[in-house]
């Protein structure tokens, strides 16, 4: 009998996802959803320029993506004041950190992140064999002085921080990450995460000259640009650094459209603006019907808010649970004690209001 004879490494992992899919839940229900607040997508959606760009560029999907992105990096380089040589842009950030953690963590390599922080990562490093060394968050917040303690200890290759944080919404200041910076030990990366940066208030970006090899940071259009399913997401990094990307990475794996419609969402400043303004007026929003249901929504610097449901993780369990019964799909974050919380997306009115109607209900059955 014949059969792919599989790594070692493969054969040791178990065949799992870091996510279930909005859609094979609702494959599962059979029906679908009345309201997505589960996956951090932008519910506003993209800039009508974008949507245009996109719409004109797919008559010439029958060509390659530029393999450089000269175009889309040389706008981000201006914007950020750095050179096209600090820019790499990939399949969104969950394709970058794969390339990265394949870049520099071979079997056996330590890596630190904290318990119950984006999985994706944690899935990318158990891929390529890396020893995972894990930190509990403190007050609901990744913890900066145990990580950087960790990684000394460990001797760590790779450091993951993400500012603000997913699951819970919470977020540093960015001097302290800078601060922090200065206890990573010599040789170890810090993998600065940025997804939600947009959201957050003034002073959340940490200034870090991009030629530090200490540091690479990682952005997306997903989040604020509203671009979720366009998969692209950018670093901004050494040199030296970038330069190592282009032996490993997929060099026709960005999409032409997609390029096309991040260079057009970056033109439209007042669409961004109008965005952020809206995500703000939602996490209100989900505060306030948090709190008429007798639950504690926590400060949030993302686009969703992690709710407390005053119990404790079985209890969340339940009323997710409740809530994507009455078609309300939502996450939660995986470990204590953060899983007391749900997580809510920020989304359209209407989806608030589906929230808001079926919470009362949802809870009523989780507690019977």
């Amino acid at each position: 009998m014949s059969y792919p004879r599989y790594t070692d490494l493969v054969r040791a992992l178990s065949a799992n996802v870091p996510f279930v899919g909005p859609e094979e839940q609702e494959r599962a229900r059979g029906a679908p959803f009345a309201a997505r607040l589960g996956a951090n997508e932008n519910n506003f959606g993209p800039s009508p320029k974008a949507v245009a760009a996109m719409q004109a560029e797919a008559r010439e999907i029958w060509k390659y993506g530029d393999p450089s992105s000269h175009d889309l990096r040389a706008v981000l380089a201006r914007a950020m004041d750095v050179t096209p040589r600090n820019i790499l842009v990939g399949e969104g950030i969950d394709g970058l950190l794969g390339n990265l953690v394949r870049l520099l963590i071979a079997p056996g390599d330590p890596v630190v992140t904290s318990d119950g922080a984006y999985p994706t990562f944690a899935y990318h490093v158990a891929g390529f064999g890396g020893s995972l060394h894990r930190v509990p968050y403190r007050d609901d917040h990744e913890d900066l002085e145990a990580l950087m303690a960790r990684a000394a200890e460990t001797r760590a290759k790779l450091v993951y921080v993400s500012n603000p944080d997913n699951p819970m919404g919470s977020w540093h200041r960015g001097a302290s990450i800078a601060s922090a910076l200065e206890r990573l030990p010599q040789g170890c990366l810090l993998l600065l995460d940025e997804a939600y940066l947009e959201f957050a208030p003034d002073g959340t970006a940490a200034r870090i000259e991009a030629e530090d090899p200490r540091v690479i940071r990682m952005r997306t259009f997903s989040k604020a640009y509203g671009m979720a399913g366009a998969r692209i997401g950018y670093a901004i990094g050494a040199t030296d650094l970038i330069r190592n990307f282009d032996k490993i990475r997929n060099h026709f794996g960005m999409n032409r459209v997609a390029q096309a419609g991040a260079l057009a969402a970056l033109g439209d400043r007042e669409w961004l603006d109008q965005t952020l303004e809206r995500v703000a007026g939602a996490r209100q929003k989900i505060g306030t019907i948090a709190r008429e249901n007798g639950l504690t929504p926590l400060p949030s610097a993302a686009n969703f808010v992690a709710v407390d449901c005053g119990a404790d993780g079985e209890f969340a369990r339940r009323v997710l649970a409740a809530l994507v019964a009455r078609g309300i799909f939502v996450r939660m974050p995986f470990v204590a004690p953060q899983d007391r919380c749900i997580r809510i997306s920020c989304g359209r009115d209407e989806e608030l209001a589906a929230l808001a109607h079926h919470l009362p209900d949802a809870l009523a059955e989780a507690r019977r």
